[in-house]
C-alpha cells in the first residue's frame, strides 16, 4: 500500500456544509473508491486557512486514474463544486503533498 497526502481549499463559510455532504457521503461513491484501491480515506480541517489536508491508502493495483471519467465520481465533484476551489470540470484542485517525516 502507497500513502498518498494532498491538500485541497475549501472557500470561506463553507465548512459545516461541507462536513454535512460527507456525513452523508453516497454509498455508491464509497464503493467506487473502494473497488478502485482507495481505503484509509482521511480528510482533515485547518479552520484558520480552510485548507483541506487529505489522506488515502493506494493498492499497489489502484484504478485512481480511472476516476475523473466515471458518472458517479463526475456527479460528486459537481455536488461539491460549490463549496471548494475546483478545476474548470469541476474535479476540486489537488496540490500534492510531500512526505517528510513517518514513525512506524
Amino acid at each position: 500500500m502507497e500513502t498518498h497526502a494532498f491538500r485541497m481549499q475549501l472557500k470561506p463559510g463553507m465548512v459545516d456544509e461541507y462536513r454535512r455532504r460527507h456525513d452523508a457521503i453516497w454509498p455508491e461513491l464509497a464503493a467506487l473508491l473502494r473497488d478502485a484501491g482507495i481505503s484509509d480515506y482521511s480528510i482533515f480541517l485547518d479552520p484558520e486557512s480552510h485548507a483541506l489536508f487529505a489522506t488515502l491508502k493506494l493498492a499497489a493495483d489502484n484504478r485512481r486514474d480511472t476516476l475523473p471519467a466515471h458518472p458517479v465520481m463526475l456527479r460528486w465533484w459537481d455536488h461539491m463544486a460549490d463549496l471548494m476551489e475546483v478545476e474548470p470540470d469541476n474535479k476540486p484542485r489537488e496540490w500534492p503533498l510531500v512526505p517528510m517525516f513517518h514513525l512506524p
